[in-house]
């Protein structure tokens, strides 16, 4: 028996590390130009519901009406974000998402929020490869404003981490972390 060949981003869900020559590499560069319509669309909405129809689109399945997104917003692809119920996005947010990012209930996410679920190795002749991995923010999760999270990080639940902070491992549940790189200052 053949196992069937997985398209490239079920391979990416599958933080498989993927050569930007690898012959597949085209379907992503498709999906980012239908992507840049929606969000042109989205980021000139005129209300909350109109911007959840377009998310909707983006992500490939309907928010829910719980859900505030306040546009602009920026995704590459967006179908590999899942997201909660009572969830607020503020402001100028982008969300990089071939590796996942899932956002689990009652999460506030500040304004200018960065989160990558994509990296690339440091080293020059492998550089060129994309090193997915899924970021995954639990239920009552608070991200301030002009956080980034890195590819590979759970935030946990109910945490909340700084403004500005650089988030590159994992947030333990019910703490509060700040900084560069982002550490724990005190347990909630």
């Amino acid at each position: 028996m053949s196992a069937t060949k997985k398209n490239i981003f079920e391979r990416l869900l599958a933080n498989e590390v993927i050569p930007m020559e690898d012959p597949d590499y085209g379907d992503v560069r498709v999906a980012v130009e239908e992507t840049m319509g929606l969000n042109l669309k989205l980021n000139n909405a005129e209300g909350l519901d109109e911007v959840r129809k377009y998310l909707g689109e983006i992500i490939g399945t309907e928010v829910d009406e719980s859900t505030t997104l306040f546009t602009p917003f920026y995704t590459n692809v967006g179908r590999h974000i899942k997201l909660g119920k009572n969830i607020f996005i503020n402001h100028a947010c982008s969300f990089l998402d071939l590796g996942g990012i899932e956002i689990e209930d009652n999460v506030m996410i500040g304004p200018r929020v960065n989160i990558s679920s994509e990296n690339h190795p440091t080293e020059i002749e492998k550089r060129n490869m994309m090193v997915p991995q899924k970021v995954t923010i639990k239920k009552g999760a608070w991200l301030g404003a002009n956080v980034t999270v890195l590819p590979g990080v759970t935030i946990g639940e109910n945490s909340v981490v700084a403004a500005g902070a650089l988030v590159n491992k994992d947030v333990e549940p019910n703490s509060v972390y700040a900084g560069i790189p982002a550490k724990k200052i005190k347990e909630l």
